[in-house]
């Protein structure tokens, strides 16, 4: 016990210093320093950890929601830098893989365990995607290679992020005619969220805690019954770079959970699968009286790969951080 709490101790100074570096930056712009300090951030969180985020103190806690702030701004800075650079082309989703992040196991994993853990499987003739960006990559990829039959309509806040997102799928007639874009806060939609068989919730949409909750109870409020919800969380010291959802707070929503999985490979965020079900209405479970599907939580612990992950994710940023494209 004495070692985790040294180990814990150094890993919390650690992400304290590389917070008030990040937050000295004049932008969080793709650049050198950016890039750098972002790479040894996430090198620091990916490993296994002792860590408990949410029961860390005060002052601990007041850091990691600056941070995970950052996180946002910055990745928010990087998709568009990048959703940019590829509109450049042709036929920008050839080029999907200048994209430092890969989410295609990201995207791979949520669809295996909604097929596996949603009763009957599913088989979507609408989807969802709450804080899409402007490069909606996990969009694209669940409906390029898993739902080759679905619609899917993108919610975000910004504006310009929908229309960089748009651009990318000019010259695409089947993934590209099945994927929309609309400008809006999540709060703001009702009527429209009861017609999607599954709805995902992007890990950066809620960053606190009780934002979050506020979302999925509205999500609650107004999904169709039987309708699916996938959500991005985090574990560990990934806690640092993402929100952590707990589980109880989606029951609490109105949502029976089916499944919590948190991969400890390349994958950073955990996934987290829960459905609508009427059931709970009947029996007057909603809105803090959900339901946790106890026993049927899945443990993805492949071979750890962070090393591999941020070798080529600095690779990649080096390479096309200074890449001449003509626009």
């Amino acid at each position: 016990m004495a070692l985790q709490n040294k180990e814990v101790d150094a890993l919390v100074q650690k992400i304290t210093g590389l917070h008030a570096a990040i937050a000295k930056l004049p932008s969080l712009s793709p650049s050198p320093d950016v890039d750098a300090l972002f790479t040894e951030l996430v090198t620091a969180c990916v490993p296994p950890s002792p860590v408990d985020v949410t029961k860390l103190g005060p002052e601990a806690q007041e850091m990691r929601e600056g941070l995970i702030r950052l996180c946002s701004e910055a990745e928010g800075k990087l998709e568009a830098h990048y959703s940019d650079m590829l509109a450049a082309f042709d036929n920008p989703l050839d080029h999907l893989g200048m994209f430092p992040y890969n989410y295609i196991n990201l995207s791979k994993l949520e669809y295996e365990l909604l097929a596996r853990y949603v009763p009957g499987g599913i088989a979507p003739a609408r989807v969802a995607f709450i804080g899409s960006g402007p490069l909606p990559f996990s969009s694209f990829v669940i409906a390029a290679r898993h739902l080759p039959d679905t619609m899917f309509d993108n919610y975000d806040l910004c504006g310009a992020a929908n229309d960089r997102a748009s651009k990318l799928f000019r010259a695409d007639k089947d993934v590209g005619a099945r994927l929309s874009f609309h400008t809006a806060d999540v709060a703001d939609l009702a009527g429209e969220l009861a017609k999607y068989d599954v709805v995902f919730l992007a890990a950066l949409v809620g960053m606190a805690a009780e934002e979050k909750a506020k979302v999925i109870a509205h999500l609650g409020a107004h999904m169709a019954d039987g309708a699916s919800l996938v959500v991005r969380s985090a574990h560990e010291a990934r806690g640092f770079l993402y929100p952590i959802v707990d589980p109880q707070d989606i029951a609490g929503g109105g949502f029976k959970v089916l499944a919590v999985c948190h991969p400890d490979d390349v994958v950073v965020n955990s996934v987290i699968i829960a459905q609508k079900s009427k059931d709970l209405h009947a029996n007057g479970h909603h809105r803090g009286h959900g339901e946790c599907a106890h026993g049927t939580v899945p443990v993805v612990n492949p071979p750890c790969r962070f090393g591999e992950m941020v070798t080529d994710m600095a690779q990649k940023r080096e390479e096309f951080a200074n890449a001449e494209v003509v626009f």
